[in-house]
């Protein structure tokens, strides 16, 4: 006698977990959406959840903030050239000024595709999308991050090896870099590095472990997306079709719980070699 097999597709809860479906919203990215819930901040079907532990059909009624769940947009990126001075938050307890609050009347809710600290400058991506967020900033989607970096003194030859090879700095190891030595420029150096581990503070650490210090970090290039000849302050958005092809997205009829752009599947990474910018770099 045999035991008759447990079907597995009613086992399965239908539908998607809440948090999932309010990022692709665009009211947080998936962490604040869980964050959100757990503040009791959102209902479903008129009751108060506080788990983020449970899935939803189109047929469910979400309310956030005593307001009704938007029906989700496609999904959009811009690219937004940082000043120096900004904060990359939506809000800073010491009352300093803020990425979000230069952005442009017209923009909608977005949220910024990892961070640039304060005296950093350079590309950030922005979306209106949680599950994108999500996608691009995760490492296992290995985009390169390039940066030039103004370096007060010089490094040799030897020392950019040491950091190519990857090095441990206070007992946290940093895998190797992209580094090239550009020029001198008086008591200054130039170089380009590029790296995909995206640590805080990564390349101002890796610098002071050299022994010189960084006096200006310009982000150039984000994945396959380029600041260009984009100006500080200033805030592009990139065609539909590039984010659909860079992103693996798909166009579908817009759903009760679907944007007009559809996953294919799992997002895979960047094609080598493609690039979206403002306009080409001289």
């Amino acid at each position: 006698m045999t035991d008759k097999p447990t079907p597995k597709s009613s086992d399965a809860p239908s539908g998607d977990r809440i948090a999932k479906v309010l990022a692709r919203s665009g009211v947080a990215s998936r962490r604040g959406a869980e964050a959100m819930i757990e503040a009791g901040r959102v209902e479903v079907n008129g009751k108060i959840i506080t788990s983020p532990a449970l899935n939803v059909t189109p047929r469910d009624r979400i309310v956030v903030d005593n307001k009704p769940l938007a029906e989700p947009e496609p999904p959009r990126i811009w690219l937004y050239h940082k000043p120096a001075g900004l904060v990359t938050t939506e809000r800073d307890e010491k009352g300093r000024n803020t990425v979000f609050k230069t952005l442009p009347d017209d923009m909608p809710r977005v949220m910024s595709v990892g961070r640039l600290d304060i005296n950093s400058e350079g590309l950030l991506l922005l979306t209106n999308d949680g599950e994108l967020k999500r996608t691009m900033e995760l490492p296992s989607t290995g985009w390169l991050r390039r940066y030039r970096v103004r370096i007060n003194g010089s490094l040799s030859e030897a020392k950019l090896d040491e950091l190519r090879a990857g090095i441990e700095v206070d007992g946290v190891k940093y895998a190797g870099v992209e580094v090239k030595f550009d020029r001198q420029q008086g008591a200054n150096a130039w170089l380009t590095m590029g790296l995909r581990e995206g640590k805080n503070r990564e390349i101002r650490k890796l610098m002071e472990a050299m022994g010189v210090v960084v006096n200006r970090l310009l982000r150039i290039s984000y994945g396959p997306f380029q600041l260009g000849t984009l100006k500080p302050g200033k805030v592009e958005e990139v065609k539909q079709r590039i984010v659909r092809d860079q992103m693996g997205l798909r166009e579908t009829p817009k759903g009760p719980m679907g944007a007009k752009a559809s996953p294919k599947g799992k997002r895979p990474p960047p094609k080598r070699g493609t690039h979206a910018s403002a306009k080409k770099r001289n």
